[in-house]
């Protein structure tokens, strides 16, 4: 999926959001909550959280349970996170906010100025890309990496606490729930991989693989200035598409992961390069598919899928 730079129309619009953002916090009197939603600070009460993208959405959620009511401002497998364009129903959503999760790094910038746009007094904000030290032009698929994503478990939960505090110990057992049982098939396969298939060299189509290829120890061949061209939308440069076309005819790569959501004419060509070669192909989205999956069942299917390749190129 294509980076872009808001055109001015999205500024202009995101300015009109603002003025809306205005008129819903001055109806509520200036409230620094959403109106008819109490203090989360006593127990029993539920925070507002929104999220930018319902991949963190989904974890926020699990991690909340009935302390909390998670809406994911893109949830539609079909939306581009990128290029998202925020509508009024959106900006009276984070007006309503007491916790808000984007995911930073340049990815979603529209969420960055959503969120300017409305400074409530008491919203606590996290931006993934400062909390696992990613800056922009950095990777920003940080939901591909286990790490990561296990860094903001403990930060969502500890949020949480401090916006909850009477309810702290069922934050906690709903994290080690989460930990050790909701994501348990999920640890296995990322740690078997990582035992079985360590240092095994493979190709992909774009970037949103490097985070999970680096958490599964797996050798990523194919040129960054390439995967970054894809993700960002820009055309790759001849000399690229020759050495990923020279490393699939050689077999350099044992694997190809590419992303089924945005499969170009290039990436197309590759994938029936490898195929012809008898290079085993495994599929990724960057977004959950189908609609309405938890991140951890989408998660463990694509892993499967690679595990399934890994193993197939290995009994060549």
């Amino acid at each position: 999926m294509k980076s872009v730079v808001p055109s001015d129309s999205v500024v202009r619009r995101l300015s009109g959001l603002a003025m809306a953002v205005t008129i819903v916090v001055a109806a509520a009197g200036c409230s620094t909550s959403a109106p008819g939603v109490a203090d989360s600070s006593t127990s029993g009460k539920t925070i507002q959280v929104v999220a930018a993208e319902n991949f963190w959405g989904s974890i926020a959620s699990q991690l909340g349970g009935d302390h909390v009511k998670v809406t994911s401002i893109i949830s539609n497998p079909d939306a581009d996170p990128h290029d998202y364009e925020p509508t009024a129903a959106d900006a009276r959503t984070v007006a309503g906010a007491q916790y808000t999760i984007v995911n930073g790094i340049g990815y979603d910038a529209w969420a960055d100025k959503l969120l300017s746009a409305n400074p409530t007094d008491g919203r606590t904000d996290l931006t993934i890309g400062d909390l696992v030290g990613v800056q922009p032009g950095g990777n920003p698929h940080r939901w591909y990496s286990p790490d990561d994503v296990h860094k903001v478990i403990e930060k969502v939960t500890s949020d949480y606490k401090s916006l909850d505090p009477a309810d702290a110990a069922d934050f906690d057992a709903l994290k080690t729930t989460y930990e050790t049982k909701t994501l348990a098939r999920y640890n296995e396969l990322i740690s078997g991989i990582k035992m079985k298939y360590a240092g095994t060299p493979i190709g992909a189509s774009e970037s949103i693989v490097s985070p999970l290829a680096d958490g599964l120890g797996l050798k990523m061949l194919t040129p960054d200035s390439f995967l970054s061209a894809i993700s960002e939308g820009t055309d790759p440069t001849a000399r690229d598409k020759s050495i990923v076309d020279q490393q699939i005819a050689g077999k350099q790569i044992k694997i190809y992961v590419y992303n089924s959501q945005n499969s170009t004419p290039d990436v197309q060509t590759q994938v029936k390069a490898a195929e012809a070669e008898g290079i085993p192909v495994a599929t990724v989205t960057e977004t959950p598919t189908p609609a309405g999956v938890s991140f951890q069942d989408w998660q463990v299917r694509q892993l499967e899928g690679i595990e399934q390749a890994l193993a197939k190129a290995a009994a060549k």
